[in-house]
């Protein structure tokens, strides 16, 4: 069976950096990414960055991990949601592995000017 995920979603890239760090201090659980949302209309309109830390270990772990990491975003930014899956799917355990930190330089993802 494979470990359970944590899903973490806050605003800006700084409240992840501090949730991940969180996390990793409160429980055994692994950071397996970071990711980032840039909206296409974010050159236009004021959009604050979306952040999602994911982690991944046993059911108790990711719980303690989620907890932290939530408590860290909302004293820094803004907590959006969090989410435990318990047992994901092999397909839901790729899409958690994929990130977008590093995609969003200048050029590589459309309309990103």
């Amino acid at each position: 069976m494979p470990d359970a995920i944590g899903i973490v979603e806050m605003f800006g890239f700084v409240a992840a950096m501090v949730a991940a760090d969180a996390a990793a201090k409160a429980a055994d659980v692994k950071i397996i990414a970071i990711d980032t949302n840039k909206p296409a209309n974010a050159e236009k309109e004021e959009v604050p960055l979306i952040t999602v830390v994911k982690m991944q270990g046993s059911v108790s772990a990711v719980t303690a991990g989620v907890e932290a990491a939530a408590a860290a975003a909302e004293r820094v930014t803004q907590l959006i949601q969090k989410h435990i899956i318990a047992r994901p799917t092999d397909d839901t355990q790729k899409m958690a592995e994929r990130t977008s930190v590093g995609r969003d330089i200048v050029g590589q993802i459309k309309n990103n000017a």
